[in-house]
């Protein structure tokens, strides 16, 4: 049995309102409404494997800040995203804290590793 469903998509500034035609276990059969073939390569992807970019905050101790912001360095598949953030909330770093320093490498194995977006110096 095929199911439709409307996806917009975020590849370009289009923001395409796309129609995927989906069959038994997340098969995509075809896709309507895409401009062009980035927009039909992410509904296939959105439906088959969705990720999402990580962004979250990490405790600092004795540093000028009492956080600081972290991301992945790639997407993580999207239902890993709570243990993720779960995991992060564990980890206290003590200052100074480097730009881009990694936190964690291949987070929960995914390949993705935790970057800080900032520094943090010590007090």
């Amino acid at each position: 049995m095929e199911t439709k469903k409307e996806i917009i998509c975020i590849v370009c500034p289009n923001g395409c309102r796309m129609n995927v035609f989906i069959e038994d276990q997340n098969k995509v059969t075809r896709v309507e409404n895409a401009l062009c073939k980035n927009g039909i390569s992410y509904a296939e992807s959105e439906v088959q494997y969705p990720q999402r970019s990580l962004t979250s905050t990490v405790k600092v101790n004795g540093g000028s800040l009492p956080l600081v912001s972290v991301r992945s360095n790639k997407p993580i598949p999207k239902e890993k995203l709570q243990e993720a953030v779960k995991l992060l909330r564990t980890i206290e770093l003590t200052a100074p804290v480097d730009y881009h320093q990694v936190i964690v490498s291949n987070i929960l194995d995914t390949g993705a590793d935790i970057i800080t977006t900032r520094q943090v110096l010590a007090k």
